[in-house]
């Protein structure tokens, strides 16, 4: 093993309980703030939501993280500015840093803000441009989706390995409607409309790192989706990967960090879906 190579796995058992605390700590904070947060405004556009609550689970985990390491850079999703643009040229800020901790406080602030239970933590830790670590928590359901590079990943303790659906026709998809309303919207709405008389169904439940860690537990076939960031991708991404499922770009390149048009599946349906997508003209 490289020396490179073992800077990443010596820590990873360390960077792996911090971030699970640090999801857990949130998780249970946001719970107790459900319907009774106290300031809300718009971000990007209608969709794009921001409560204190947000920024208040940003903040404790940033907290936590540097506390126990604190030469590692960070970005959170509400210490960058609204739109696409803001986001890319964040990422590009930080993407060198040797570790660099990848969080959204909470992966579906409609939802929350809402008192739909369907959010998350999402807290991933890439290691020179590679993620290493992921965790999504549920704080609703209690469930932690845990993955690290090599090793796997589980939910309730037990290894998550995804679906056995060979066509779309079988599958159950998820996707969903972004924020940016004026490329991202329309591009993933031509999507909507290619793939959803082609599955079993589609879901949109307002969560992209929840529909990724239901893709790596095997209760989504595939996801889609226009215009994300690296937050709600990155520890998703690897959950999939380590589950035995496939992510990449909309036109079939392998996951990175830069990352904001995404396919991910079971791998057995991925040519399928993003030929679908690129039939329609709907892959950004």
């Amino acid at each position: 093993m490289s020396e490179q190579q073992n800077a990443s796995v010596v820590g990873s058992k360390s960077f792996t309980a911090v971030a699970i605390n640090c999801a857990a700590k949130a998780g249970e904070w946001i719970k107790t703030k459900l319907g009774n947060y106290a300031s809300l405004d718009i971000k990007y556009s209608s969709h794009d939501l921001v409560t204190e609550v947000d920024k208040g689970s940003e903040k404790l985990i940033r907290s936590l993280v540097l506390t126990h390491f604190p030469t590692h850079s960070f970005l959170g999703e509400e210490g960058v500015e609204p739109g696409p643009e803001a986001s890319v040229q964040a990422l590009a800020d930080v993407r060198e840093a040797e570790y660099l901790w990848i969080v959204d406080p909470i992966d579906g602030t409609t939802n929350f803000v809402h008192g739909f239970p369907f959010f998350c933590v999402s807290i991933a830790l890439a290691y020179k441009g590679e993620v290493i670590v992921g965790v999504v928590y549920d704080p609703m359901k209690d469930e932690l989706f845990v993955a690290e590079k090599g090793k796997g990943a589980y939910v309730h303790g037990k290894r998550m390995q995804v679906s056995g659906e060979e066509t779309l026709r079988g599958s159950l998809v998820a996707t969903g409607f972004p924020a940016d309303h004026h490329y991202a919207l329309p591009m993933n709405l031509k999507g909507v409309a290619a793939i959803a008389p082609q599955v079993r169904n589609l879901r949109v439940a307002g969560s992209a790192a929840l529909h990724m860690a239901y893709v790596a537990a095997g209760r989504l076939s595939g996801f889609w989706e226009i215009g994300l960031n690296s937050w709600d991708l990155a520890a998703g991404a690897l959950l999939i990967a380590e589950s035995g499922g496939v992510v990449t770009d909309t036109s079939g390149e392998p996951y990175h960090l830069g990352v904001r048009n995404v396919v991910a599946s079971n791998g057995k349906l991925q040519d399928e879906l993003i030929g679908a997508l690129a039939k329609a003209g709907a892959i950004g």
